[in-house]
């Protein structure tokens, strides 16, 4: 985020200001304490300049559907959504302790954590997709760590809505991370474009910086940065021992033409996913929502509403998927149940025999066990 002054917290009934966490070009982050249930949360809280009814009108519907869309495990979840006293509209969302921009600039993340997190990161964008939402800025940045050590995406929505104001629609960008079409303002953003985003932006945990970017720090102002990314020459990732696989997957969620990248960010998970395989890790779980889900539930900016199942694939060879391989059986009528079956229903007779027996085996210092060892239990 900006290194600007945040502006001053609101007052929030039910909260307790606690800190800022950080500032950007449209929105202040601060934490706060929950009175009840207590727990601390961070409350993000437009500027007050960039508020007008256009802006509210688009923030009431990205709220609802951002809130209903954090029950995917993999988008950050939103507690409330509301307007402060001073006018400024803010949402109360789980706090996550750190971010992939901060780890990154530690020190490249591992090639297994990367490809797990490009996994997620794929099923949260393409349930996004099917509710008829575009990202269009995912960065290290907007994937966040919570408490448990999971990444989960967000800052979805609004930053469209406010950052850049262009010709006819809204442009959002993070140079850095931003497709050819988009910094070339052809498009405000697309499923192609979001799966170059993404792309680029497990490029940048792996190798420690971003794909078109150079070591000589001097040589990436925002232009230069702007005329790589549109010539689009994808280069190797620079960490000694990278599969060939995992260069071939970037560059081809990075190619120049949007028809040759992956079609959707479900074909860029088996994608991700298919590397794992074959570089000997465990595929990662895919987890986005059902075509049915989202045939039911298209978006209505006027009455937006998006529910419904979550699909997930997982190793064909794990309990989980034997499991749900198993023909489901409905339960038969009491009167056919054999009487050999274990879990029957004892009549009021049949139990009192039976304990009489258990009661009789006791005085004569038979232990129950025998009983059933004997087959008279």
């Amino acid at each position: 985020m900006a290194t600007r002054m945040a502006a001053t917290p609101p007052t929030l009934a039910g909260y307790s200001y606690v800190r800022p966490l950080g500032s950007g070009g449209f929105a202040d982050v601060f934490l706060y304490e929950q009175d009840m249930p207590r727990r601390v949360v961070a409350v993000k809280v437009l500027l007050a300049d960039a508020v007008n009814p256009e802006v509210l009108q688009t923030f009431n519907v990205e709220a609802d559907i951002s809130a209903r869309l954090s029950a995917h495990p993999s988008i950050v979840t939103i507690y409330q959504a509301s307007i402060s006293a001073d006018g400024r509209p803010y949402f109360a969302m789980e706090y996550c302790p750190d971010t992939m921009s901060a780890r990154y600039k530690k020190a490249p993340l591992p090639l297994a954590e990367v490809l797990d997190i490009g996994v997620r990161m794929a099923g949260a964008l393409e349930t996004v997709h099917r509710a008829g939402l575009l990202h269009r800025d995912i960065k290290p940045s907007n994937v966040l760590i919570n408490s448990l050590g999971a990444p989960v995406l967000a800052d979805f929505g609004i930053a469209a809505a406010v950052i850049e104001e262009g010709e006819g629609e809204t442009i959002a960008m993070s140079v850095p991370w931003s497709s050819p079409e988009v910094l070339q303002e052809r498009v405000s953003g697309s499923i192609p474009s979001e799966v170059w985003s993404l792309g680029a932006t497990l490029y940048t945990l792996l190798a420690g910086r971003s794909p078109f970017e150079r070591a000589d720090r001097g040589s990436n102002s925002r232009d230069q940065l702007t005329d790589r990314i549109i010539k689009a020459r994808y280069t190797a990732v620079p960490v000694p021992g990278i599969p060939p696989i995992i260069d071939d997957l970037f560059a081809s969620a990075m190619h120049r033409d949007p028809a040759k990248r992956p079609a959707s960010m479900a074909e860029f998970a088996e994608k991700l996913r298919w590397a794992q395989y074959e570089l000997g890790i465990s595929p990662t779980a895919f987890e986005a929502a059902s075509a049915e889900w989202a045939a039911a539930a298209p978006v209505n900016f006027s009455d937006a509403t998006v529910r419904g199942p979550v699909i997930t694939t997982v190793a064909p060879d794990s309990r989980r998927a034997a499991r749900a391989a198993r023909p489901q059986v409905a339960p038969r009528e009491r009167d056919d149940v054999p009487a050999s079956t274990r879990g029957r229903t004892r009549s009021p007779l049949v139990v009192g025999i039976v304990g009489a027996v258990i009661g009789a085996a006791a005085i004569a210092g038979i232990g129950t066990a025998a009983l059933f060892l004997t087959g008279i239990l």
